[in-house]
């Protein structure tokens, strides 16, 4: 049997403290060993206590949450779960930490809510199993050049992904050009998280980004992330492929969903479709990537040693939905390879 997770809670407010650490305790598997308020009472509760993982406060007096965790990084690494208010201002300083480095996101609850924190425990116990693995993959050849004419092979792109997905999405979609293959995303992220995203890819990649909107036609140039929240984004209408949001009940317990997404791109495309699973806890998208490379697609999978969590990707790759594993560093330039299809002679 493993020995429990140890943590770390900081957090400014006593009341969220107190919340956090019972959360957490009720796992059998977990154990909260101290509690910080600020950033000198967690430096000093860290060298003492020596926690497996930390869950860190966005907003803290003196020095927030993103100067620790980059000091963290830099000076003694280890797994870092971000604890975040659900407002725009709060996704963002949270996709920031989610690039410096920290292991994954929790919104902090609002009143009422039936599970306040959702998975923590889960996210907490991964988090003390993995090892860091940032900046892990190996640098690509540069990508196919803007020049190639993505509308020859009339490909979708599909790609799943969750824990460690901010930093590996932003490595793959940097790779494309401006007139990329359309691309539909599914990322597990709380709501109101997806539309900072969505801004954040838009301004440091070269294709239009957007967070997906129902009935949005799919163009070449275009990358479309799944909302994060009540609905599925699906693919459909063959003729004029376009977004569709769904409300349905969570799969996997997740929505968005990957398999759901996967699985319209298997339906609607087939062998015009590339799927990609990159890291991620558990086992969403894995049975649906089966379905696309079932159906003609081509189909990629993200290595385990350049994977956060190696948690899809695996069970995708087990189950012989995964046609290539690749280092994150090469994933981008591959799609762009399968997708470019020329004219013959």
């Amino acid at each position: 049997m493993n020995l429990p997770a140890r943590v770390l809670v900081v957090d400014d407010s006593p009341t969220m403290r107190g919340l956090i650490t019972a959360v957490l305790n009720s796992d059998p598997e977990v154990n909260v060993i101290g509690q910080a308020k600020d950033a000198m009472e967690a430096r000093a509760a860290i060298k003492q206590l020596n926690p497996d993982v930390v869950t860190l406060d966005i907003e803290m007096p003196d020095m927030n949450g993103l100067e620790f965790l980059e000091k963290i990084m830099r000076l003694r690494p280890m797994p870092v779960i971000m604890v975040s208010t659900m407002t725009h201002r709060g996704a963002e300083a949270t996709l920031a930490a989610l690039e410096i480095g920290a292991f994954d996101c929790v919104g902090k609850p609002m009143p009422g809510e039936p599970r306040p924190f959702g998975d923590l425990a889960e996210k907490v116990k991964a988090a003390a199993r993995s090892q860091l693995r940032r900046h892990a993959s190996q640098p690509a050849a540069p990508a196919i050049a803007p020049s190639t004419d993505f509308r020859v092979g009339r490909k979708i792109v599909a790609i799943g992904s969750s824990t460690g997905g901010v930093e590996a999405l932003i490595t793959v979609l940097q790779k494309f050009p401006r007139n990329c293959p359309p691309t539909v995303i599914t990322q597990h992220m709380p709501p109101t998280f997806t539309k900072s995203f969505a801004e954040r890819l838009n301004r440091l990649c070269a294709p239009v980004v957007q967070e997906a909107t129902d009935g949005a036609r799919l163009e070449i140039g275009k990358i479309y992330l799944a909302p994060g929240g009540e609905r599925h984004l699906q693919v459909v209408n063959p003729s004029a492929p376009s977004c569709r949001l769904v409300e349905q009940s969570p799969v996997n317990g997740h929505r968005p969903s990957v398999d759901v997404l996967f699985d319209s791109v298997a339906e609607l495309a087939g062998r015009n479709a590339v799927g990609v699973i990159l890291t991620g806890m558990g086992r969403d998208g894995a049975a649906g990537l089966l379905k696309m490379r079932s159906a003609g697609a081509r189909t990629i999978g993200q290595n385990e040693k350049t994977c956060v969590v190696y948690g899809m990707p695996r069970v995708a790759h087990e189950l012989g939905a995964v046609e290539h594993q690749l280092p994150l560093g090469s994933i981008g330039e591959e799609i762009l390879k399968l997708t470019a299809a020329r004219k013959e002679g």
